[in-house]
């Protein structure tokens, strides 16, 4: 590795063995970086050096900031770190708050002043909080004012959190009145090298528990010069908006880095479930959405309200998007969406085709720069059109914060993401479940999420999650659970009509045995369908059958 600078080592001590690292590649003439880079000087410094720093680079309900003035303000609260809160090179800073302008800048002050940024939802509470505050070591956290209880009650139940300073309110010892001193509107960026640990993200917490994943200024950059520049394919005149926290890598390209790689401005909205962020889209005029498959879903039925005629381009990504989601849309809309896998552990999405090459329900083709493969458990390669293992490497790849799980997620140089997958004879890799998703009932492999496919398929059907529940005879059965639209009932004759809806479309052995209708379904901020919760729901009715 490059020699660092960093005066407090724990994160660069606190990585893996590299044996234990994936292969990384390098193949893209973008993603051959200097050693010694700070990612945030790409990202914003080189646009007011140019000359464009009048050029918009955020806007929210309350205020909007060009590039110069986003700068001033990254620069002043990097002086407020270094200069009055006993900050130092190395040293991990926990931020908590909405969407906003303010986390932005605080998140990329971190990394330019030669931190390491650890982001953390709004929903969290004190136990959440303390937990990432013991692993990652930290003793400074950034926060909006109106979180402060949870902060507080964290400081007296994680010892190494010492300190929190508060935006929001204005009050003396706040950021704001922090950041006001006189001098403190410059600041150099820290002299980092390209593998200094800038970001520590934890994933989600869709099974177990989270883990810090620790990412590298490279790695800022790699998404956007891989996937942003051969898929996304946007341009400095367009508006990103989404609906993913900045706590998780999803947000945190589709709010930031992807924007900021090519000049253009991100819409910042504090919260963007979907009767907010259709309005949103028409009022801000975005071109560049990023959310996930059930939002998108959501919003077709509001379509009419809204003139969203500025959109140009859909991501989606957190889960696989159905096809009849991917069909709906574009037949409401006129637009593609671009589906894409990626994960906390690889930065941002690593498989997924550009607008011209998408094909309905299919994730695409490895993005430029990465290569994926599907495999047996023995790390071998399968034929085209056998269902094996998800496994990718490329520029970015999983480095967990001291944690045993590392070993299950690399394996023979390669990342394991935990997905099942098909690749087909043209290259598109064919969703097929999580790997712990895959249900053996009698003898037969089924894909929860191809029966959840054509389930929402039906028009009675708004969201479904499909699981399976552990059956005397059979091993498990597959179990539906169903949140109905409205004007339909959960009685038996609209059960047994699901079933035979699914019973026609595929195979009739994968046809819900059970169905349980609910008002709603177990889903993390981002919006991933939690089905561990549906498993454990599913495994404790079956036992109170048993019993």
């Amino acid at each position: 590795m490059i020699p660092s600078l960093y005066k407090d080592t724990f994160a660069r001590d606190n990585l893996p063995p590299q044996s234990e690292w994936p292969e990384f590649l390098f193949t893209l003439p973008e993603l051959q970086y200097p050693d010694r880079l700070n990612c945030v000087t790409e990202f914003v410094d080189k646009w007011v050096a140019s000359g464009q720093g009048d050029r918009i680079a955020i806007v929210s309900p309350n205020e909007t900031l060009t590039y110069a003035q986003l700068a001033e303000r990254i620069n002043r609260i990097a002086n407020v770190l270094t200069k009055d809160l006993g900050f130092v090179s190395g040293n991990r800073v926990l931020l908590h708050g909405t969407n906003s302008p303010t986390m932005i800048a605080a998140y990329l002050a971190v990394m330019k002043a030669g931190g390491v940024t650890v982001a953390t939802m709004p929903l969290l509470r004190a136990k959440e909080l303390s937990y990432t505050c013991k692993k990652a070591r930290i003793k400074l956290a950034l926060a909006d004012n109106r979180l402060a209880v949870e902060v507080d009650k964290t400081k007296d139940i994680a010892p190494d959190l010492e300190r929190a300073v508060y935006w929001g309110n204005g009050a003396p010892g706040s950021l704001e009145a922090l950041m006001n001193k006189p001098g403190y509107e410059k600041f150099d960026a820290f002299d980092t090298a390209i593998d200094d640990v800038c970001l520590i993200a934890f994933t989600s917490g869709t099974t177990g528990e989270p883990k810090g994943t620790m990412h590298f200024h490279r790695d800022m950059l790699a998404p956007c010069d891989s996937y942003g520049k051969y898929v996304l394919q946007a341009s400095p005149d367009d508006r990103f908006i989404g609906s993913a926290p900045l706590a998780f890598t999803f947000g945190l390209g589709g709010h930031v880095l992807f924007p900021f790689r090519i000049g253009a401005a991100t819409i910042q909205l504090e919260k963007a479930p979907p009767d907010e962020l259709l309005p949103a889209i028409e009022k801000y005029k975005a071109t560049v959405c990023f959310t996930a498959p059930t939002a998108y879903r959501a919003m077709i039925a509001n379509l009419q309200k809204h003139d969203i005629s500025s959109l140009r381009i859909c991501v989606s990504a957190g889960e696989t998007m159905p096809k009849s989601t991917f069909e709906a849309w574009e037949n409401a809309t006129g637009l593609k969406a671009l589906d894409g896998i990626g994960g906390t552990e690889m930065m941002h999405i690593y498989i997924a085709s550009p607008m011209n090459e998408v094909k309905a329900g299919s994730t695409g083709k490895p993005v430029p720069g990465y290569v994926a493969k599907v495999v047996d458990d023995s790390g071998n390669e399968v034929p085209r059109g056998t269902i094996g293992r998800l496994a990718v490497r490329g520029p970015t790849g999983c480095r967990y914060l001291a944690d045993q799980r590392q070993t299950k997620y690399v394996q023979f140089g390669w990342n394991f993401p935990g997905d099942t997958y098909v690749q087909d004879t043209d290259g598109y890799f064919w969703y097929q479940a999580r790997s712990d998703d895959m249900i053996v009932s009698s003898g037969y492999n089924i894909a929860g999420p191809e029966v959840e496919e054509v389930l929402l398929a039906h028009p009675a059907v708004a969201e479904c999650g499909v699981v399976g529940a552990p059956d005397a005879d059979r091993g498990f059965i597959v179990k539906a659970y169903i949140v109905l639209r409205a004007g339909h009932s959960g009685d038996a004759a609209l059960t047994k009509t699901l079933q035979d809806h699914v019973k026609n479309t595929v195979a009739p052995y994968k046809y819900p045995r059970a169905i349980e209708y609910v008002t709603a379904l177990p889903r993390t901020q981002t919006g991933k369908l939690q089905r561990f919760e549906l498993r454990k729901l599913a495994s404790e009715s079956a036992a109170k059958m048993a019993s």
